[in-house]
């Protein structure tokens, strides 16, 4: 079974989901349906995925080192 991926935008009015274009597929047939935000599909700014895999460390950048001392201390 050969399994084809397009990307299709559209707006999402309660629970249907209404296509730009029509995606080409017979009437009934059975889909995967994985959503995503417009707003996240759009180019971050410089440094947003580090921003948000550190956390509350991502705008104090001595707050890692400092850890890795005090951890350094406890052993």
């Amino acid at each position: 079974m050969s399994s084809t991926t397009s990307i299709f935008k559209g707006v999402a009015p309660g629970k249907t989901i209404e296509l730009d274009h029509e995606p080409g597929l017979p009437d009934g047939h059975q889909v995967t349906v994985t959503v995503q935000s417009a707003g996240e599909s759009e180019n971050p700014a410089p440094g947003e995925g580090l921003r948000r895999s550190f956390g509350r460390w991502a705008e104090d950048a001595d707050e890692p080192d400092k850890y890795l001392e005090w951890n350094r201390r406890q052993r």
